[in-house]
């Protein structure tokens, strides 16, 4: 008689860019190819193309930071979340969480991150550790995590790991970057660590993308909510540089419609400026130079493809973690970087030069196959449950 095919819960709350929601899916895909029953969960706004087909999905109302600090919260029409939106949503979660029935619950950042959305996930703590049977509780993190700010969020994140949760799941190369580098209490659960490798697209084919959509520059601002003023700057590196090559600006789903009209008015004949494009690593593959933030995802698809990248690392509000990244892909001659406070067009197209002036590194050696790497993490945990 055959056993079931095992049942997966993964919660996901994307806030300003589309990141999480990327690196999720793709892991979620994983997951159904190996043949387990997964549901995907999802609260941020809608993204063309995530989740993919074939993977069951629920879409929570929307929340969204109100500020690049991620400090507060706002539903899909800019109104602050009050007290009946949060009690409502939870109400949904559980309700989506108890139909599931899941043998594995995969929860997002949480918690390391995502501290906004603890009216939610405390509860659907409460209630793995209260079913029966109870099901495997994983966290998904990405390989390097923002620096907590406020004392004792790091000993309140251990001990709510050590209370609920059966494994982290670390979606990065140890030898690239451990976990302990950006969070230093992570000892006091190492045997619950596991790297899965960098959940990275498969190398993109030449010819998935047509001729005529090659371009010799790809600019992209991820989600695009805070990509406007890398966007100002890459058009007028462009026009610094002047040298004929051909420019696809890719501004993201989330930039300000008034300032995407301004960029599209604003591009000269041999610069397309889009909102989004699905085949974003093939057009890498066959790319020149990449201009972009150093977002995990970005990353991920740049280091598959011979493309040279200039990146400039998002790091309002305090945030940390692109770059360390950025810098630890510079110290390995992997990348030019340009600070955020400095960007500008002068200093894109001097790191645009320099960048075409090295010779094409070597691809780095790092595991890339994240996706398949939770795939098998999560199967031995479920074959050493029983």
């Amino acid at each position: 008689m055959s056993r079931p095919s095992p049942r997966v819960f993964f919660y996901v709350q994307h806030l300003l860019g589309i990141g999480h929601l990327v690196r999720a899916s793709r892991v979620a895909a994983a997951l159904q190819r190996a043949g387990m029953e997964v549901t995907l969960v999802t609260g941020g706004s809608t993204v063309q193309g995530f989740p993919p087909q074939g993977v069951r999905h629920i879409q929570l109302p929307a929340v969204l930071a109100s500020n690049s600090g991620f400090s507060a919260l706002a539903d899909a029409q800019g109104q602050p979340v009050d007290r009946a939106f949060e009690e409502a949503r939870t109400e949904l979660l559980l309700k989506a969480f108890a139909e599931a029935a899941p043998d594995v619950v995969i929860i997002e950042a949480f918690p390391f991150g995502r501290r906004q959305m603890r009216f939610e996930l405390m509860p659907l703590l409460e209630a793995v550790r209260q079913a029966e049977p109870k099901p495997l509780l994983l966290s998904s993190v990405r390989d390097i995590l923002q620096e907590n700010r406020k004392p004792g969020r790091d000993a309140e994140t251990v001990e709510l790991v050590l209370k609920h949760f059966d494994s982290i799941l670390v979606h990065g190369d140890a030898g690239f970057v451990r976990l302990e580098e950006t969070f230093p209490l992570a000892s006091a659960f190492q045997d619950k660590i596991h790297y899965t490798g960098l959940v990275a697209p498969e190398a993109p084919s030449p010819s998935s993308s047509s001729v005529s959509e090659r371009f010799d520059v790809i600019v992209s601002a991820g989600g695009g909510a805070v990509g406007a003023g890398l966007i100002a700057a890459a058009l007028e590196a462009q026009a610094i540089l002047a040298d004929g090559r051909s420019w696809c600006v890719i501004a993201g789903p989330n930039l300000p419609a008034a300032d995407f009209e301004r960029f599209q008015a604003q591009a000269p004949a041999e610069v397309q400026v889009v909102r989004f494009r699905s085949d974003l690593p093939a057009l890498l593959s066959t790319a020149t130079l990449s201009i972009s933030q150093a977002g995990y995802n970005t990353v991920c698809d740049l280091l598959r493809t011979p493309c040279r990248p200039v990146l400039v690392p998002f790091a309002a509000g305090g945030e940390t973690e692109q770059t360390v990244r950025a810098d630890k892909l510079a110290a390995l001659g992997l990348a030019e970087v340009v600070e955020e406070a400095e960007v500008s067009g002068e200093t894109l197209a001097a790191a645009a030069q320099r960048a075409l002036s090295r010779p094409q590194a070597d691809a780095p050696l790092l595991s890339m196959d994240g996706a398949q790497g939770t795939v098998r993490v999560i199967e031995t945990l479920l074959a050493q449950r029983g």
